[in-house]
């Protein structure tokens, strides 16, 4: 992605005073009240979810058409039509492995790639090129080396060959069978799949003119991180790198391989500057958007704000009034990329990717906006003014019950959930519908009326309910049953 270098007033580095984090932004664990609040300054401006989502989707210009290897269009949506670059098959071919013949037989046998005289015949294998005088492809099964009265090699038709076999033409696929020079193989706006791929090779292709998708690269921070067993005191497993750029992959950008920083000032910098990083199995082409992990608080170790100001770039979204995952911050720098700053902790981080790291990629790559629908509420829901709570959840009989184990750092709620409720401020009532998104890994949420339907409380008569004790009306808090 490209774009013209800009001048924007450098951002100040913040220094107001958030709670307690870990040695590079990474939130300390624990329960999700210990989060701070939604705060604002001269230059700190925290958006709501809604204006959060919306500001990440506006910042972005989809990135334009551009050829790109078949072997990494899979998936991508064809922007101009798949022509045939010559004839498919471009050259007569045997169908069969046998014999191509001139005329009727028997025929003389003669050596492969010369031409053929009437009674003439030479052996050829499926695929192969029908020679100059061929006719016809007689089968290896119909056919019988004999010998003739004096002699000499001689081939006929047996077996199960019936008479008059082979006919002219039989067995011979012929030039432009599939499709003519200049035929339209596949129109533009599909998506690609295997087999539009085999398709565009058989036709001649090396590359195909694909729509524009953001290259997403990874900066995972924090030297108390480790990689491999289980973390003594003080450490922690990495839970980004085994799993964020798969993530990625199915928001709709092109994982463009991740590298570990430690804490240091110079190393964020280094990490940010426009260059394409030698990163094992990544490609080689600059990123449109870099996520960073860790960072984005306000002490002295977090270094996001401080090194985008240097590198003369702008705050798009500093903070959202949320949790878990108000730390979330979106830069754009003046070459035009993207810096997503996601929180520390592994719940957090993945609701701050939801938030806005979904909409930008999806604006970066000619999508809508990421969708939000209403599922019934299996609960009720405490007010939390002033900030919007994404809860992961299950369905349950069609109603929605806020998982447990749902703590900024942890990820067994998620791991289990169905999707994500998006509780308003003002919270919500037993059965009330509530905003909700799908996992990028998981199914699409059942529609509401679905839900509504499945959720409707069935008849004394149909559910066995005992005579004189009326069925239960309204809604039922499921939330009991979840483990």
């Amino acid at each position: 992605m490209t774009a013209e270098p800009r001048d924007w007033p450098e951002v100040p580095p913040a220094d107001e005073p958030e709670a307690p984090q870990g040695t590079a932004g990474h939130e300390t664990p624990g329960p999700e009240t210990t989060e701070p609040e939604a705060e604002t300054s001269g230059h700190h401006l925290v958006h709501t979810w809604e204006e959060a989502r919306q500001a990440a989707f506006d910042a972005a210009t989809p990135i334009p058409a551009g050829p790109v290897p078949l072997r990494m269009a899979l998936g991508r949506r064809l922007d101009q039509d798949i022509l045939a670059l010559q004839d498919m098959p471009h050259y007569a071919s045997s169908a069969m492995d046998g014999w191509a013949v001139n005329g009727s037989g028997p025929w003389i046998p003669v050596d492969p790639g010369n031409r053929l005289a009437p009674h003439q015949a030479s052996i050829i294998v499926t695929g192969g090129l029908i020679p100059a005088g061929g006719k016809a492809v007689l089968r290896t099964e119909n056919a019988v080396l004999a010998t003739d009265d004096e002699g000499l090699p001689l081939l006929v038709a047996g077996g199960k060959a019936r008479p008059g076999e082979p006919r002219a033409g039989e067995h011979i696929r012929k030039a432009g069978e599939e499709a003519l020079e200049g035929d339209v193989l596949v129109k533009a706006g599909v998506d690609l799949n295997p087999a539009h791929l085999a398709l565009a090779a058989l036709a001649g292709h090396d590359e195909l003119q694909v729509q524009g998708k953001p290259v997403v690269r990874l900066v995972l921070t924090g030297s108390e991180v480790v990689d491999s067993g289980t973390p003594d005191p003080g450490k922690v497993r990495d839970t980004f790198g085994p799993q964020l750029q798969d993530v990625v992959a199915m928001l709709g950008g092109i994982p463009g391989g991740q590298q570990r920083i430690g804490d240091s000032y110079e190393e964020w910098l280094a990490a940010l500057e426009d260059v394409v990083p030698e990163v094992p199995d990544a490609p080689d082409l600059p990123a449109d958007v870099v996520i960073t992990t860790g960072g984005t608080g306000r002490s002295g170790t977090d270094h996001f704000r401080r090194a985008v100001a240097e590198l003369g770039g702008r705050l798009v979204i500093d903070g959202v009034a949320m949790r878990p995952g108000h730390p979330a911050v979106l830069a754009e720098l003046p070459d035009g990329r993207f810096v997503l700053g996601l929180p520390g902790n592994p719940l957090a981080a993945m609701m701050a990717l939801s938030t806005v790291g979904a909409p930008l990629l999806a604006a970066l790559g000619h999508a809508a906006m990421p969708a939000v629908q209403e599922v019934p509420c299996g609960t009720m829901i405490e007010p939390d003014p002033g900030r919007t709570r994404l809860m992961p959840f299950r369905l349950l009989y069609g109603m929605a019950s806020p998982a447990q184990h749902t703590g900024p750092g942890m990820m067994r709620g998620l791991a289990a959930a169905d999707g994500v409720l998006v509780v308003p401020p003002h919270g919500v009532q037993l059965g009330e519908p509530v905003p909700a998104f799908a996992l990028p890994w998981g199914p699409p949420l059942p529609p509401p009326a679905d839900a509504a339907a499945k959720a409707k409380p069935r008849t004394a008569g149909r559910t066995g309910q005992p005579k004189g004790k009326p069925a239960p009306s309204g809604p039922v808090d499921w939330s009991a049953l979840l483990d």
